[in-house]
């Protein structure tokens, strides 16, 4: 989907090569910053307090948010119910139904005097629903102007027009291809949501044509200051650049205006019904919270953003934890494509008496198929290694319950997660995927949590999910040959939800896996 917008506004972009340049002039970067302190009053210092108090300082509590319709709710809560701070730092934030009702709470949250620090890829504002970059930049300026509010933009581009960009890309396309993958929303550093999810209405289960199935979790405790220092890593580094530096003068009649031309688009998105425009007391759910966390201890690991570079980490962190598993490995990925150095390690974890299950996206699910076209060439060696391989229906069962946010029934679903599981005791959620724009060129984040609780609710939903009411399973048969199985039918190629899904396979095998 992301892949298709590029595709069209690159085509838009030659047309506009001729446009006036807008480039942004030298500026002084502002002095390093840093998390507040844990905020002494609210909802969620006491819910750490009951858990120090009971488990010991290291200790957290989380909950998994496997609905689409939760990934939302909570969002808005945690928003909701900041006395002192919020950061987010995420990818993509759409100006859709879901982009637009949290960052309208933001706002009103920065209204009662919280501090908001909002990083933000810049690649962001190319993926806006509507309006030129010149009008997103216009946005970003009048929100960053709120007195309490302070946007900044990760790997910027230099020339603020289609233009500029499409040439700058061109130019200098090592750095302009490193983009900012990580997700994260941390409320008076003490609670964060963390994992797969992106802002906007297909994370969120609010879009007609399709939603993700995806994973995030919540969580109180330590693991809020562990994110804060990844989002402050971020936020003084080098490859950011301040919302200031645009230098386009805005006045507190426009952001006004701006606020007021906000809250009537979201009086007139009926995808919304289920949650009010206003800030809300979220009293008794939070008050239910701590009887539903599992307890564990965390570590946040991160790739690092370095003057000129980034120093990717992530890679490892990941085959350290597969490699610990001494029984099981239970992997959810969306996007996977693996290389030699994979296999060879679940060859010998096989060999080690490990057994590895994977579940990631069907031809049918995808909504990058480029992506497709280069693991449809793994799978057999996936097989080989022993793996039990599982892929994810565009029809699966479980849509209405966790992809789609009612009134919503979208056409079908595709997989986000990126989730695993080791040995029934550890769990790994974050943005990674197993592909090699992952591991080499994009910024990623991710949880790691001890907490045999935690791990056996992961464990159950990912089983869920490889039901084959939601999933293919990929089989050799008695010939060696390719079958997909399910409750319903066997199939000996792909499957697929039209036509064109096939050609498109076959043009993106012509294409570097590198760039995926």
């Amino acid at each position: 989907m992301i892949a298709i917008r590029l595709l069209c506004i690159a085509a838009l972009s030659l047309t506009l090569a001729a446009c006036a340049s807008k480039k942004v002039e030298p500026y002084a970067r502002p002095a390093p910053q840093s998390a507040l302190p844990p905020a002494a009053e609210g909802a969620f210092a006491a819910i750490e307090t009951a858990i120090r108090n009971r488990h010991g300082a290291e200790a957290s509590g989380f909950e998994l948010l496997d609905r689409n319709e939760d990934g939302l709710r909570w969002r808005l809560a945690l928003i909701d119910s900041a006395t002192r701070s919020i950061d987010v730092q995420y990818y993509l934030w759409y100006g859709d139904a879901a982009g637009r009702i949290l960052a309208k709470r933001l706002l009103d949250a920065a209204d009662r005097g919280v501090r908001v620090r909002m990083l933000v890829d810049d690649l962001n504002t190319l993926l806006a629903d509507a309006g030129t970059v010149e009008v997103r930049d216009e946005v970003v300026a009048a929100i960053d102007a709120h007195p309490n509010f302070e946007i900044r933009l990760f790997n910027p581009w230099k020339d603020r027009t289609l233009g500029g960009r499409a040439g700058e890309s061109l130019a200098e396309m090592e750095r302009v291809n490193h983009r900012m993958h990580n997700k994260a929303l941390i409320v008076d550093n003490r609670a964060a949501i963390l994992g797969g999810r992106n802002i906007g209405d297909e994370y969120m289960g609010l879009h007609a044509e399709f939603n993700f199935h995806d994973l995030d979790v919540v969580g109180v405790g330590p693991v809020a200051r562990q994110a804060s220092a990844v989002f402050d890593l971020y936020w003084n580094s080098e490859w950011v650049m301040p919302a200031s530096a645009l230098r386009l003068p805005t006045t507190p009649e426009q952001l006004q205006a701006a606020r007021a031309g906000l809250v009537q688009q979201l009086e007139k998105t009926t995808s919304l019904e289920k949650f009010p425009l206003a800030p809300q007391s979220w009293a008794a759910e939070l008050a239910a919270l701590p009887g539903r966390l599992h307890i564990g201890t965390s570590r946040v690991e991160t790739d690092r953003p370095t003057d000129g570079s980034i120093r990717q980490e992530m890679l490892e962190v990941m085959f350290a934890l597969m490699q610990s598993a001494q029984r099981e490995l239970l992997i959810v990925n969306a996007y996977i494509i693996p290389g030699d150095r994979s296999i060879e390690m679940l060859q010998k974890m096989r060999s080690r008496g490990v057994t590895t299950k994977i579940l990631t996206n069907s031809l049918a699910s995808h909504d990058v198929p480029a992506v497709n076209s280069h693991y449809k060439q793994w799978r057999r060696r996936l097989l080989d290694a022993g793996v039990e391989l599982h892929e994810v229906r565009h029809d699966a069962a479980i849509q209405p319950l966790v992809s789609d946010t009612p009134p919503i029934r979208a056409k079908f679903m595709g997989l986000h997660s990126k989730g695993m599981v080791v040995d029934r005791q550890r769990v790994y959620i974050g943005s990674m995927n197993f592909d090699p724009r992952s591991a080499f060129i994009n910024t990623e984040m991710g949880l790691i949590v001890d907490s045999a609780g935690l791990a056996g609710a992961l464990a159950a939903l990912v089983e869920r999910d490889m039901h084959p009411s939601n999933s293919w399973r990929v089989e050799l048969d008695g010939a060696g040959e390719l079958r997909w199985i399910n409750d319903r039918e066997t199939v000996t190629i792909q499957p697929a939800r039209n036509w064109w899904q096939r050609v498109e396979d076959v043009i993106f095998m012509m294409f570097p896996k590198e760039l995926y």
